[in-house]
């Protein structure tokens, strides 16, 4: 039986933030605690969110990390309890979004956060106790303001994904404004972020046509806008749909994901200063070339579907999409100015046995196309080098 959920109240549009007050009533939260980073805060745009709430009382915690930690979350929970919040409003990229999840689970339930883990068995441990959310993305690449999910680094040092659907916000405002003028590489590798979703999200097994149909526009946006929003932050157009592709990646999440973030949830808990897109960027050739071969892929033609999405005439025809898909994706991570491989990230064979004992665990390992041994991981990290 396919189960298909859609989802929470999304507001996309320029200008969207300044329906936040409106949205935290409707929400029920009076006194909130804005999550966000230093950067952000410095970018002026945690001022922008605060004048959309006009006087409403609220906390602020702005030291969430650039791969959020369990250390950060209790930190954030503990300001969340000391000034009796009784909501969030996650401002920044996914790692404010994800650290502001955290906290929903750690300041409303007891123990360490890795009970509540996917791979420990805690999703059904998280309730509807959970702290309200409501998210707004300063980036266009991991949808976490639609998703039920969450990515933090626990105490022992592993990458673990948090789900459930009582964690989806109850709003996202979408506004691209927040992105215009967001630096062109961090522009690139989160939006490579919002492609890597679109398609490993497409190619997972489960039975979903909305999420299919999600994805491959949610592609089709954001192949052919990546590169105008890099080149130009002001291009409004180009954000927009870079906007609106991350929001449809993480729409479409719920069919799970594969080896792409099996590998880089991985290897972002073994050297966190690693960034989890540009992480993606790498390993998304790798993992298509071996999903080229699965048989519902070849079967559904789902590597012709997004090569067509792409653009990529005559590739979506016959049986070499996989390889044309792979190059394609190489020549545009060349092109944005992206790393040209793991190695130019200071990535060695000596990290491999750790990175693939942490894929093989990662809750995303098992709804992969096709499913990965030790050995195939090994050859997908050597092809990414």
């Amino acid at each position: 039986m396919a189960l298909i959920n859609y989802i929470t109240q999304v507001q996309l549009d320029f200008g969207a933030l300044a329906l936040l007050a409106q949205e935290l009533d409707r929400a029920g939260i009076r006194k909130p605690l804005l999550v966000t980073d230093a950067g952000v805060r410095a970018a002026g745009l945690l001022d922008r969110a605060l004048a959309a709430i006009g006087n409403r009382p609220h906390a602020i915690f702005d030291a969430t990390p650039s791969n959020p930690t369990e250390r950060a979350v209790r930190a954030a929970a503990d300001v969340y309890v000391a000034e009796k919040c009784d909501g969030l409003v996650a401002i920044g990229g996914g790692s404010s979004i994800d650290l502001a999840k955290g906290v929903a689970i750690a300041a409303t339930h007891p123990g360490p956060l890795a009970t509540y883990a996917t791979i420990e068995g805690g999703s059904a441990k998280i309730s509807e106790r959970v702290a309200p959310l409501i998210a707004v993305p300063t980036t266009a690449g991991t949808g976490s303001e639609v998703a039920r999910g969450a990515i933090v680094i626990v105490d022992d040092g592993r990458k673990l994904g948090f789900h459930s659907w009582h964690l989806v916000p109850k709003t996202a405002l979408c506004d691209p404004e927040l992105t215009i003028g967001l630096p062109p590489l961090l522009t690139a590798a989160t939006g490579m972020d919002a492609i890597a979703h679109c398609m490993e999200t497409f190619m997972a097994p489960a039975v979903n046509p909305p999420a299919d149909g999600i994805a491959l526009d949610g592609l089709e946006r954001a192949w052919h806008h990546i590169e105008r929003a890099t080149a130009d932050g002001n291009d409004r157009e180009a954000r927009f749909n870079m906007m609106s592709a991350s929001m449809q990646g993480a729409l479409a999440f719920q069919k799970g994901l594969g080896c792409v973030h099996s590998l880089s949830h991985s290897l972002g808990g073994a050297n966190p200063k690693l960034h989890h897109g540009t992480l993606n960027a790498m390993f998304l050739p790798a993992v298509v070339r071996f999903n080229a071969s699965a048989p519902q892929v070849v079967k559904e033609r789902r590597l012709e579907r997004m090569a067509h999405a792409m653009g990529l005439h005559g590739a979506e025809h016959g049986g070499h999409a996989g390889e044309s898909v792979a190059r394609a994706i190489v020549d545009l991570n060349r092109r944005l100015g992206l790393p040209s491989g793991l190695a130019a990230m200071g990535v060695d064979r000596a990290m491999y046995e750790r990175i693939i004992d942490g894929a093989l665990a990662d809750h995303t390992h098992k709804t992969n196309p096709r499913l990965a041994t030790r050995d195939d991981y090994a050859r997908m990290l050597d092809d990414s080098m």
